[in-house]
């Protein structure tokens, strides 16, 4: 008789597809990727808010998504929001996977009813698709 093996991908059985669809859904109600967010942003008039929310200013002058915002994460705040309408669509990005400001941004801005997502590989996602940063 021959054993049977598995690997470490085939050890845990993958979900249903049910409960695949209704995770991978949820995730992209949550993110958006850096090739989405170039593809929407090329006409100039996006239907989002794209914020670049890590660093300081003179981080985001040397180099960031072109038609970002700067707005630290930190100073997101009812007043800082005033000026666009509250159904406005927010995508955060901060510098890449190793960076939390995106998360802590979006967290703000869930907290205070805001629709958000968060442009999952930042800034190094943005520069590994082959996409210019702008300089202000």
């Amino acid at each position: 008789m021959g054993t049977t093996t598995s690997s470490h991908v085939t050890a845990i059985p993958a979900a249903g597809p049910a409960e695949a669809a209704a995770h991978f859904e949820r995730l992209l109600a949550l993110e958006t990727d850096c090739w989405d967010v170039h593809e929407a942003m090329k006409d100039g008039a996006p239907d989002f808010v794209l914020l670049h929310v890590n660093g300081d200013r003179a981080g985001f002058d040397s180099g960031h998504v072109p038609g970002a915002t700067f707005m630290h994460h930190s100073t997101i705040n009812e007043a800082t929001l005033a000026p666009y309408p509250a159904a406005t669509l927010f995508v955060v990005y901060c510098a890449g996977p190793h960076c939390n400001g995106a998360d802590r941004a979006a967290a703000r801005l869930a907290r205070l009813g805001r629709p958000v997502k968060k442009m999952i590989g930042g800034k190094i996602g943005w520069l590994d698709e082959g996409f210019e940063l702008a300089t202000s």
